[in-house]
């Protein structure tokens, strides 16, 4: 009798679950069974390790081989735990030390030639068996660079059973033959799975991405955009079709600051893009903000996250630590909207199921850009809105008080004037010009809130904004005046005074003054107060 055990890592949401892979050989008829709660791309494994152990130039022990994953209680899918499976059975059959691969961790999918494909969700993976203590990890030679990003982990990427038999016996180390130069590589279909998503929530690496000097006229809008990266405050474009509203809502990315290190492990792993199967060959680090903009059809489940079963992360997920723009607001379902209420104060959502229950991080910048009606046309003096009252009314009712209460900035987008189109009043400023601006004012809101656990003025508490850091003496007295009108909520004071900070960050103060108060209040109610724009935007 020979027995040998190894370790994988199962995926339960974004989470990892480290799994311990056990093959045993007993005499009597040949057969194979699997068991410990494994899905169907799993058990058919027994087929893809049997025809890789044999292409590979090792011998199928003919005896009664049962392989267990534990603990069992956990639910286990996919073809990451094929090389884990061929390995625990060569260690059976004494082909391998069983004592080599006892501690080892390895995740892959097997081709029936051997080779060794890469799999989805191989960084949360890795970093689950760091925190449980393992310190070796074998992976697919296309996701080693993934896989190292994790410190303290010693890193092995093989493409083939073939490699990984002669490190563990150390034996010459045949090398495989590579894919020509140009030619598409098959390999990598396992990292891009159609239906996915490929691509979504990435926004690009290239410094060639739309600029804001492309965008016409927009001077209230453009000072919104750029309060709104730097402070972190969600934002409602509300105007006419052909604005520019979509125009702004794409360039917002390039203006936000580059992810930090452990922004970009959080956003890689934890934020599900390698689970996704949605992170670029050759990019195995999300290093830019993330972009998501899914269409107005999208479901409650593709928002916030769902699904058959264990529940899989949705759009709210995709974009953490970057932007999530729903285009044509209203026409979203009115579930799916406010669903999206928890996220936004708490930065996670947690989704339950019959299977299990997921907590998905979710601290995105969410951009809204609504119509004034059905036909778009209602706000346009001569344009001819045939809307009927009620049916404007119930068109602008879809963004609920609740939601519409959660954002901090909300501007009219006025229809472009022909000089602005022509370009005879000048153009904005570029896109890098004021992502500098915005870096700074970053970097004034990190100094202050250095030693708490708050990096942008959108996530302190507005009890700490009033008991910590004070405004100057009689700057909130408009905002307290709207309040008792019934103009502001509770929530809403607090978010005129975080907006009111990220405005005087910019201008470079070191408290909100009276106007700086004036313009967020201008900004979250439409109502003019007669507040100048920050420096960059016209104003001082």
């Amino acid at each position: 009798m020979g027995f040998a055990r190894t370790c994988s890592v199962a995926l339960v949401g974004v989470e990892g679950v480290v799994v311990e892979v056990q093959a045993d050989l007993e005499p009597g008829i040949a057969a194979f069974a699997l068991v410990g709660l494994p899905d169907k791309s799993l058990v058919e494994s027994r087929d893809r390790v049997r025809a890789a152990v044999v292409n590979s130039g090792g011998e199928w022990p003919q005896k009664k081989l049962t392989v267990g994953l534990s603990p069992a209680s956990v639910p286990k899918g996919g073809s990451g735990f094929d090389l884990a499976v061929a390995t625990a059975v060569l260690g059976a059959a004494e082909r391998i030390d069983p004592k080599d691969i006892a501690d080892l961790v390895l995740i892959g999918e097997l081709g029936l030639d051997g080779r060794v494909r890469p799999v989805r969700g191989v960084l949360p993976a890795v970093l689950a068996a760091a925190e449980a203590g393992y310190r070796q990890v074998v992976v697919p030679e296309q996701t080693a660079g993934e896989a190292a990003l994790v410190p303290g982990i010693s890193v092995l990427g093989v493409r083939s059973l073939r490699q990984l038999i002669a490190v563990l016996t150390n034996e010459p180390v045949p090398a495989e033959e590579p894919v020509p130069e140009g030619s598409p590589d098959p390999m990598l279909a396992g990292l891009l799975v159609p239906g996915a998503g490929v691509g979504t929530g990435l926004a690009g690496e290239s410094a060639d991405g739309p600029d804001l000097a492309d965008v016409a006229g927009q001077t209230a809008a453009r000072t919104a955009l750029e309060v709104a990266a730097a402070g972190g405050h969600h934002l409602l474009l509300h105007g006419p079709p052909g604005a520019g509203k979509t125009m702004l809502a794409e360039r917002l990315p390039g203006v936000l600051p580059p992810l930090t290190r452990r922004e970009s492990l959080e956003v890689t792993a934890t934020a599900v893009h390698s689970v996704a199967g949605i992170l670029p060959p050759g990019q195995p680090l999300v290093r830019t903000p993330p972009y998501c903009a899914p269409h107005h059809s999208a479901t409650m489940q593709s928002l916030v996250g769902g699904g058959n079963g264990l529940p899989r992360p949705g759009a709210v997920s995709l974009a953490h630590r970057g932007v999530l723009f729903l285009d044509e607001t209203p026409e979203f379902s009115g579930k799916a909207l406010d669903a999206l209420r928890q996220p936004l104060e708490s930065g996670h959502v947690v989704v339950a199921r019959s299977a299990g229950v997921v907590r998905l991080p979710a601290r995105f910048l969410m951009v809204l850009a609504a119509n004034p009606c059905p036909c778009g046309r209602h706000t346009l003096h001569g344009a001819g809105c045939e809307c009927p009252p009620s049916l404007i009314r119930r068109y602008q009712a879809r963004l609920s008080g609740p939601l519409l209460d959660r954002v901090d900035l909300r501007v009219e987008v006025e229809p472009v004037t022909r000089s602005d189109l022509l370009g005879r009043g000048g153009r904005g400023e570029p896109t890098a010009v004021v992502a500098a601006r915005v870096r700074e004012a970053r970097e004034r809101a990190a100094a202050r809130l250095r030693g708490t656990p708050w990096t942008v003025n959108s996530e302190v508490p507005g009890h700490e904004l009033r008991t910590r850091w004070l405004v100057a003496p009689g700057a909130m007295a408009a905002a307290e005046r709207d309040m008792e009108r019934g103009l502001l909520t509770a929530r809403g004071i607090d978010r005129v005074l975080r907006v009111a900070w990220t405005i005087a960050d910019l201008a470079g103060r070191d408290r909100p003054q009276s106007h700086d108060v004036d313009l967020a209040l201008e900004l979250r109610t439409g109502i003019s107060r007669g507040a100048p724009m920050p420096v960059g935007a016209g104003g001082p």
